[in-house]
């Protein structure tokens, strides 16, 4: 299973990817309860300059985390580890280490509230995105803190698993869905979590109750009287446990992407898909070029996802980083996936539809294996965090049923072999049933009821999480500003100017963000073919 990341204009969130947990009352508080008096209070020293220990975690300034490739913006970087235990429901078992790195603010007087980004995924590591966050203009007045979430890249242990995204490669060869592609998937997980396991980990411990344990002892342990959340992608799934087991100390937070751990799952992902692709084939229409020259577009998506499904097509294409050609099977379930991630690439999906709809699928499968095959993401997403999330807080929770009810409703004219898949998450219950975790405590399904200042973002075009979780979310948030950005894929800060200047004015004054360029804001123009 996989959730799936942007398109890399640069580098970004996973996929749908996300993590388990136990015991939580009276455990994740410790770190907070055992705070010396006045180690909240700025000693003077830059933040992430001083070694402190703060009940069971410890920070050590020391080099940058190590990165998959060379990160420009963390050269300035004052940087450590943070050393936590690795499953707070065992006092005096193995503790692990998540790498640090604070980019300073571009001010001359920053403020005195730093943003901390939460990556996305789930598996991604948030060093990695430094250039996403600073690129998206968070570090204008305030100091932006980056930590490698449990078990991601630059932590120790990271739970990588390469051998599942060789065999993700592999598969743009074999049927999407068929039950034979299942098997071999199982099976590439199992070998993974065989090896985590006999490597020492407690794979039950890499989940979100205890990665927000993590971020609140960061808080401590840096000295940090009060700081601001921005989380994207699954990093929204995080930032709202955190704001629930944890609020003490945050003043504002900001969700762009927005996955409610209340109601992840397959379902989700069906409808979000509904939405982000109803709300790029409406924008299609709108535009007399584009309805002219594609009319009906989503019957025609739709068409296509039944006929490939009844019969794939096989090709073979040129992707970058590949000498050979790359034999490509395209069936329903990978064009549904394709157009998940597609949405990135908007302005050419109706020209690539058509394409295909006329015997050319070359456009479409380039694209598919251009992104399976980016050796940019080969061994880089914990899957072992992934996981951990997926197999203890989403799976337990929704049953077969609802999964395959919530793609009957977005999707009724699908087959049923299609629907049995959601879309970022093919395979998700036998992987889980091979990852054996335990289920999380069922309050982590638990909405997050909070008078924090909150900005939930989205985009119009978002097939990954829907804009219809803004509002979601927003019911139990008092204080919370939703902003859909129309138009725009998931992410919104990584591909918008005007979300950018939302956010920034949001930092500024998180209860009166300033909305107006929203108003000013076109439909892209789509590609038209001969």
């Amino acid at each position: 299973m996989a959730l799936t990341h942007i398109p890399r204009r640069r580098r970004t969130a996973r996929r749908l990817h996300t993590a388990p947990a136990a015991v939580v009352t009276g455990i994740l508080v410790t770190g907070l309860l055992a705070t010396p008096a006045g180690a909240e209070h700025s000693t003077g020293a830059a933040v992430g300059t001083v070694a402190r220990t703060v009940g069971g975690a410890h920070f050590e300034p020391g080099p940058c985390p190590k990165t998959a490739e060379p990160i420009a913006e963390l050269k300035n970087a004052r940087c450590g580890t943070l050393t936590v235990p690795e499953n707070r429901a065992k006092p005096g078992g193995r503790r692990i280490t998540l790498g640090v790195a604070i980019v300073p603010a571009a001010a001359a007087e920053p403020k005195p509230d730093p943003i901390v980004w939460l990556a996305g995924g789930p598996g991604d590591d948030a060093v990695g995105e430094a250039k996403m966050a600073i690129d998206g203009g968070l570090n204008r007045d305030r100091d932006v803190i980056l930590m490698s979430q449990r078990g991601t890249y630059s932590a120790d242990p990271a739970l990588l698993c390469p051998n599942v995204d060789r065999f993700n490669a592999r598969a743009v060869g074999l049927v999407y869905d068929a039950p034979s592609t299942g098997r071999l998937h199982v099976e590439a997980t199992k070998a993974c979590r065989d090896r985590l396991a006999d490597r020492g980990a407690d794979l039950s411990a890499y989940n979100d109750i205890e990665s927000a344990a993590d971020y609140a002892d960061l808080r401590t342990a840096l000295g940090i009287k009060q700081w601001n959340l921005f989380g994207i992608s699954y990093g929204t799934h995080l930032a709202l446990v955190y704001m629930r087991l944890h609020p003490e100390g945050l003043r504002s937070v900001g969700i762009d992407g927005i996955l409610p751990p209340s109601r992840a799952g397959s379902a989700l992902a069906w409808s979000s898909a509904r939405e982000g692709f109803d709300g790029l084939f409406k924008a299609c229409a709108k535009q007399s070029a584009c309805n002219k020259r594609y009319p009906n577009l989503s019957a025609t998506f739709e068409r296509l996802v039944r006929d490939l499904e009844a019969k794939p097509v096989t090709t073979t294409v040129k992707v970058p980083g590949n000498d050979k050609p790359v034999k490509v099977v395209l069936d329903g379930g990978a064009l549904v996936n394709w157009l998940t991630t597609a949405t990135h690439v908007a302005t050419q999906v109706p020209r690539a539809l058509d394409e295909l709809a006329h015997g050319k699928p070359q456009r479409i499968a380039q694209q598919w294996a251009g992104w399976k095959l980016n050796p940019q993401g080969m061994g880089v997403v914990s899957h072992g965090l992934a996981y951990g999330i997926f197999c203890s807080e989403w799976t337990p929770y929704e049953s077969r049923a609802k999964a395959l009810r919530g793609g009957q409703n977005a999707f009724p004219s699908f087959p049923r072999s299609v629907l049995a898949q959601a879309p970022q998450l093919t395979f998700l219950r036998p992987d889980c049933d091979v990852w054996n975790v335990p289920a999380a405590p069922r309050s982590i399904r638990d909405v997050t009821r909070s008078d924090i200042p909150t900005l939930a973002l989205s985009g119009g075009f978002d097939a990954q999480t829907g804009a219809a979780n803004g509002p979601y979310v927003a019911r139990t948030l008092s204080r919370a500003t939703v902003v859909t950005v129309p138009y725009e894929p998931h992410v919104v800060i990584a591909t918008s100017r005007c979300a950018q200047e939302i956010t920034a004015s949001f930092f500024d004054r998180p209860t009166a963000p300033k909305t107006g360029c929203l108003k000013g804001l076109k439909p892209p123009r789509f590609e038209i073919g001969p």
